[in-house]
C-alpha cells in the first residue's frame, strides 16, 4: 500500500501537489445488494457489514490498512502469509469496542504477543 500510494501523484502536471494519501478499512459479513431508484437507478449495498467496513476505513490512518477481528481471523485461515498486527480495542460508533488489526505490517501476529505495539 505505501508503495502504491507514495508513487501516485495527485496531479502529474504539478508534482509539487504531492502524492495521494489513502486509508483503507474492511470488514467481513453478510450484505444485501440491489438496484435502488427509478429515475436514476443505482446499484448499492446495505447492511451492518457495510457500516462496520466504513468505520474501519474512517478510523484507519494514512497509508495503512485496518480490518476487524472477523476479517483478520478469515485472513489468517485463508492466507496465513499475510501479516497482521493487533491494534487493540477501538471504539466503533454503533458497535462499541472492537478488536482491530493492521494488515501487512511487520512483526505481527494474531496472538497479540507484541502487546498491540506496531513494529516496523
Amino acid at each position: 500500500l505505501n508503495v502504491a500510494s507514495s508513487d501516485t501523484l495527485i496531479d502529474e502536471d504539478d508534482p509539487s501537489r504531492g502524492f495521494a494519501p489513502v486509508r483503507i478499512g474492511f470488514h467481513t459479513g453478510p450484505i444485501i445488494a440491489n438496484v435502488v431508484g427509478t429515475r436514476t437507478p443505482k446499484y448499492t449495498i446495505f447492511g451492518d457489514t457495510v457500516n462496520v467496513a466504513s468505520r474501519m476505513e474512517s478510523n484507519s490512518e494514512c497509508n495503512r490498512i485496518q480490518c476487524s477481528d472477523r476479517s483478520a481471523s478469515l485472513l489468517q485461515q485463508q492466507w496465513p502469509e499475510v501479516k497482521l498486527n493487533p491494534r487493540g480495542p477501538l471504539y466503533i460508533k454503533g458497535k462499541g469496542s472492537m478488536e482491530t488489526f493492521w494488515v501487512n505490517e511487520d512483526g505481527s501476529n494474531m496472538d497479540g504477543d507484541n502487546g498491540g505495539e506496531q513494529q516496523n
